[in-house]
């Protein structure tokens, strides 16, 4: 993949940093910048400005609303999204759900659902984890019945509970792993519903987590009644399908742009930051040692990431690629959130408002930073651990 930018490209980029500075919402930019909680309306309002223009899918087939763009601008429109920093869009909907329905929906599934992810009309949520049921996904034990209903049509009828629903208080509809075969082999069983939320039975409680944010979910099922025709694929065969979404999941969760753009500011707060030796803290030389260790490991994983866009504008869709790219991602977020603490020293201990705003006593690089670290224990957890990856990739890749 050649990124010496032609000249198409340098005006592409031009262009893209011109469309971002004149129509990203000024109030969620105020917003972010104060660290303020963030509306439903709030989360959608960029989503909506893309979808208008155009470009809120560079994933998707050209076909179905997809850029067409090639793997260099998708690349350099990553790469300006977190120079500006943009809040990103939701995956659920648009990078996770969406590629499963175009790859193994109906053609009335595909008319049914498509527009509403693209148009931001529609917010969704993932049910996959339970309380029993995390990595080891193929143990989950939400059942799902099939019935025929008094009208004549049939249903399935589904029990269970997920957890760790990311967003899910806002959600107007979430995609759901469930067990349609109980005595069959666990990944066999499984089949992938699409649940409207606010069907009758349907329950979610908030989970408060440990820097007092409210986005996770318990959702509870209590004989929620789900037409057939909303499950993608076929009965039993749903495995396929999460694994598939899986794959998108993991391959966006590297965040390699944004981790960039982290590091250029961590570089900037370090310059300025006295450290305990009494000059800036880029002078210390345990520091700096930390931050080109960092600086090298984001580059060798922006050359992977580049080599899996590279693959997927050759049609090929990600792999065990994806397992890599999340596992040291993630690991790099956290390393990332760890020296931003450091940096911040003791103006990183967050006060809470009880809106949920984080508010700082110093400098303002330095608010909400605890937060970020607590919050970002969480990385190499979800999507798979990366313990889970590893295997797989000991698996793919390895053949062991």
């Amino acid at each position: 993949m050649n990124l010496d930018y032609s000249a198409e490209d340098l005006a592409f980029r031009d262009e893209v940093r011109a469309f971002i500075a004149e129509n990203y919402p000024a109030d969620l930019r105020r917003k972010q910048d104060a660290r303020e909680p963030l509306t439903k309306e709030d989360q959608l309002s960029w989503h909506k400005v893309l979808a208008k223009k155009g470009w809120v899918a560079p994933g998707w087939p050209k076909e179905l609303g997809g850029t067409g763009w090639t793997p260099t601008q998708k690349y350099i429109w990553n790469e300006e999204l977190a120079r500006a920093d943009c809040l990103p869009t939701l995956p659920f909907g648009l990078s996770m759900l969406a590629p499963v329905i175009y790859t193994f929906g109906t053609d009335e599934q595909k008319k049914r659902f498509l527009p509403g992810i693209y148009n931001g009309d529609v917010w969704w949520c993932q049910g996959y984890s339970e309380p029993g049921a995390g990595s080891d996904l193929a143990s989950l034990k939400t059942r799902a019945e099939r019935v025929t209903g008094d009208d004549g049509k049939e249903y399935y009828i589904v029990n269970g509970q997920k957890t760790w629903t990311t967003l899910g208080q806002y959600a107007d509809w979430g995609f759901f792993l469930v067990r349609t075969d109980p005595n069959a082999k666990p990944q066999s069983g499984i089949s992938f519903l699409l649940i409207d939320m606010k069907s009758p039975g349907v329950t979610v409680r908030p989970i408060i987590t440990l820097e007092g944010g409210h986005e996770v979910n318990d959702v509870f099922l209590d004989n929620v009644k789900v037409p057939v025709d909303q499950r993608i694929f076929h009965e039993n065969q749903g495995w396929t399908c999460a694994k598939a979404l899986l794959a998108h999941e993991r391959s966006g969760i590297a965040g390699v742009a944004r981790s960039k753009r982290g590091l250029e500011k961590l570089r900037t707060v370090a310059a300025t930051e006295r450290g305990d030796h009494g000059g800036a803290l880029i002078e210390d030389a345990f520091f700096r040692r930390k931050l080109a260790e960092l600086e090298i490991d984001l580059t060798a994983l922006e050359f992977t990431e580049l080599r899996t866009l590279a693959g997927e504008s050759s049609g090929k869709g990600p792999g065990p690629e994806s397992s890599i790219l999340k596992i040291k991602g993630t690991e790099i977020q956290q390393r990332l959130n760890e020296l931003a603490l450091e940096a911040a020293g003791h103006y990183g201990a967050p006060y809470l408002r009880e809106d949920g705003a984080n508010m700082g006593v110093g400098p303002d690089y330095a608010r909400g930073v605890a937060g970020e670290y607590f919050n970002g224990r969480k990385t190499s957890i979800y999507g798979g651990s990366n313990e889970i990856q590893r295997n797989i990739i000991a698996k793919m890749v390895l053949g062991l």
